[in-house]
């Protein structure tokens, strides 16, 4: 799935960056239109998005490409989302029947939805209908978006919006129905920018951030053993990004630290002195049965460091 992140510094560029806000919490609705089969969930403060130069710019450079359709087909809308939104959320999820993944945003904010449908009507676009809910097309980018109320919209491919409303009418489950993603959630959704994988996509994840060293046989000990992971991104005073890997026991956990540390020893043996001091910055520890990596920084350091070869070779 291409919006996985592919190291632990910019795990949170697949957010769309940024925030000053004290928390981006899902509402019943955003939860019941999530299917339960989520591999990734991406919650970030959109109105604060503009406040922050570093998140701007680590926005700029590495917002993965089916992120920046979603935006680009929001501002491009008429929709006038950028103004309303509050919290934009997306779920990378596996559609039922093996129909591969997908992905679907949802808005929450106060929308002007007696405006947007007239719009729609002066403009003489037609929904779909699907039982009570009606798919608008959004403009020339292939893409839907419906509104479940003044506060929420669904929006993405036909197919993944159709699979958000199924989750959300009950005809398949959603992810409150997801025992183990809702506790997760309920360690950082106090936070202004924060992400969860399940047990797949951790995996993913990590492979990425091991980089050559997930080929060794200690990686295959731990790698089934990964059982989700979050992270949490900060840019109020300065930048400050937290992840947590859930493993199965405490020995995974400090192995997979292990593990981690030789990545980082290896890269400072070949970065530049900033990039030696990022990784200085960058805390990797293991405690019950949690793997932990945080890093923090002030505005301008990240700011160069988004420039170097190193920062270039993780979130490529």
């Amino acid at each position: 799935m291409r919006i996985l992140v592919k190291q632990f510094l910019p795990l949170a560029t697949v957010a769309l960056s940024a925030a000053l806000c004290p928390a981006a919490q899902l509402s019943s609705d955003a939860k019941a239109a999530i299917p339960r089969e989520v591999q990734q969930l991406i919650v970030v403060d959109y109105r604060a998005m503009q406040n922050s130069t570093a998140a701007m710019n680590l926005k700029d450079r590495v917002l993965p490409p089916e992120l920046k359709r979603f935006e680009t087909a929001l501002k491009n809308s008429g929709l006038k989302v950028d103004q309303d939104a509050d919290i934009l959320t997306f779920a990378a999820f596996r559609a039922e029947g093996n129909q591969g993944d997908r992905t679907v945003g949802i808005a929450q904010g106060q929308f002007h939805t007696r405006d947007i449908l007239a719009s729609f009507a002066k403009s003489k676009t037609k929904p779909v209908i699907l039982r009570n809910n009606s798919i608008y097309p959004m403009g020339s980018s292939g893409m839907s978006v419906v509104f479940l109320n003044q506060t929420t919209m669904v929006f993405g491919d036909r197919d993944a919006v159709r699979a958000a409303l199924d989750a959300r009418d009950g005809i398949t489950s959603n992810f409150l129905s997801n025992g183990d993603m809702v506790n997760e959630m309920l360690a950082v959704d106090t936070k202004a920018v924060w992400s969860l994988l399940d047990a797949k996509g951790t995996q993913i994840m990590m492979k990425g951030v091991l980089g050559d060293a997930a080929q060794l046989a200690d990686y295959d000990t731990v790698r089934n053993r990964m059982k989700s992971s979050r992270y949490t991104m900060d840019f109020q005073n300065g930048v400050k990004f937290d992840m947590a890997v859930v493993m199965s026991d405490t020995m995974t956990a400090a192995t997979s630290a292990a593990l981690l540390k030789g990545v980082s020893l290896m890269k400072k043996t070949s970065g530049s002195p900033l990039e030696k001091s990022a990784l200085d910055d960058t805390i990797i520890d293991s405690s019950s049965g949690t793997l932990t990596v945080s890093y923090s920084s002030s505005d301008s350091q990240f700011a160069n460091l988004l420039t170097s070869p190193l920062f270039q070779s993780v979130v490529r």
